[in-house]
């Protein structure tokens, strides 16, 4: 089964520690791929560019993440915002938070 394959490639995924970390997500330990891009805000005619980050996260490890929630990754606490995004193949959380 495809989604059988894939849910394996991605528990190696996020096994390889050279890809994914261990964050504390509402004080349980849960394995996450971390990315903190740049993004561009625009307010007029200005543009900021400001640090964001972006934890996923398997769903098995987190069923349902919810706005608020607290995700501590190398000692720096960050909120969830918004609403979390599950992959298509409903197995991962793209988590988009900000500095708690």
């Amino acid at each position: 089964m495809i989604v059988t394959a894939f849910a394996d490639a991605l528990d190696d995924l996020f096994a390889d520690p050279n890809m994914a970390v261990t964050v504390s997500y509402q004080d349980r330990p849960v394995r996450a791929l971390v990315r903190r891009p740049d993004r561009d805000i625009e307010f007029s005619d200005i543009t900021v560019q400001t640090s964001t980050a972006l934890f996923e996260i398997l769903r098995r490890e987190i069923p349902a993440p919810q706005a608020g929630d607290i995700i501590v990754h190398d000692g720096d606490s960050f909120v969830i915002q918004g609403e979390p995004r599950l992959d298509a193949e409903r197995l991962v959380w793209t988590i988009t938070v900000r500095p708690a």
